[in-house]
């Protein structure tokens, strides 16, 4: 009582107790050397003899529904930015077509990447896909862009290394960027469906094991959920723009950046980060091994690119990076997101 006296102030139930005992490394054999069966059974004994602290928020009542209710507006309208700018950036591009010189439509396209990425920021620091202070990290930021950058010229530049290059300019692929950005939306929704649920899985289960077996079907529902619309977005995208890129690759790559985010989120961006970094390795490899394949008596070095290219084209590349980076990310958080200390309040 002395140790978590603080915790236990302000709780707003016992699993809240026990979720954060959890979190401090508490196991059922520790509960039993204080003469309880397990972790939950000492947390309701600690919530029933620690009183909450007086004007404390943390036993007070839920805020009010039209207040929720404006800041899922707020924060859904701030998700639509970025996908508002990229779709607007395409139809003045289209539009001016043979109007605009190169410099006017580089202009244009600079513009709209600018006020995307604020948009984005934006999204980033408020809403479901927030993380608290300290949890986010400048190396994550910078290797989610890295993945964001191959999908527009990735494939183009591994096409030209493969053939001798490279030589430019690279053709870029926007179609599956601008479905991406366009998901940045259904990404916060998705999110802030999960960790409602989870709340609640939280306030209604009895024990540990019990929250842990709710909470898996809900993270797979959530990804399979954004992994659906995703794919219609990307659909649509392509429709607009008439194909190019890779909506395989771009669709693992948008379910790699939800896990990672929702991983950040909820206190683990150590492996978010370290998946989204594997995903930049192996695209940044791919084209090094290739060009490393040209110095006399290494071009074995070079056959696995050469014989997935031949199978799959460029687009698998990315489409194996990433998949294999999302499906490691899937199965941690599979663990991490399934502990009640993942979703209690800081």
């Amino acid at each position: 009582m002395h140790r978590h006296r603080e915790l236990c102030e302000r709780a707003v139930d016992p699993l809240e107790i026990a979720a954060g005992l959890e979190a401090h490394g508490v196991t059922d054999r520790t509960a039993a050397r204080y003469r309880h069966r397990d972790v939950f059974s000492l947390a309701e004994e600690l919530y029933a003899r620690v009183p909450a602290v007086a004007g404390e928020p943390g036993r007070a009542t839920a805020p009010a529904p039209m207040r929720d209710i404006e800041t899922r507006a707020a924060w859904t309208l701030r998700a639509l930015l970025p996908g508002a700018a990229c779709t607007a950036t395409a139809v003045v591009l289209k539009l001016t077509d043979g109007v605009l010189g190169g410099g006017g439509r580089l202009t244009v396209a600079l513009v709209g990447a600018l006020v995307a990425l604020l948009g984005l920021g934006l999204c980033l620091r408020s809403g479901p896909l927030h993380a608290a202070e300290g949890r986010s990290s400048a190396a994550a930021a910078v290797y989610g862009y890295w993945l964001l950058g191959y999908v527009l010229y990735g494939d183009a530049l591994l096409d030209q290394v493969l053939s001798g290059g490279p030589e430019g300019p690279w053709a870029i692929t926007p179609a599956p960027l601008l479905g991406l950005a366009l998901a940045v939306a259904p990404a916060a929704w998705c999110a802030h469906l999960f960790s409602v649920h989870a709340q609640r899985k939280l306030a209604g289960s009895r024990a540990l094991e019990e929250f842990a077996a709710g909470v898996r079907p809900l993270l797979f529902g959530a990804v399979a959920l954004f992994l659906c619309v995703l794919t219609g977005l990307l659909h649509l995208a392509a429709l607009g723009y008439g194909g190019g890129g890779a909506p395989v690759a771009a669709a693992v790559l948008g379910v790699l950046l939800l896990l990672a985010r929702l991983l950040t989120v909820h206190g683990f961006p150590e492996p978010a980060t370290t998946g989204l970094a594997a995903a930049c390795a192996v695209e940044a490899v791919a084209p090094a091994l290739v060009l490393a394949g040209r110095l006399p008596g290494l071009h074995f070095v070079a056959e696995p690119v050469y014989t997935v290219v031949a199978e799959a084209g460029t687009g698998a590349v990315p489409a194996i990076a990433c998949g294999a980076a999302a499906l490691g990310l899937l199965i941690h958080a599979t663990v991490a997101l399934s502990r009640a200390s993942a979703h209690t309040r800081a």
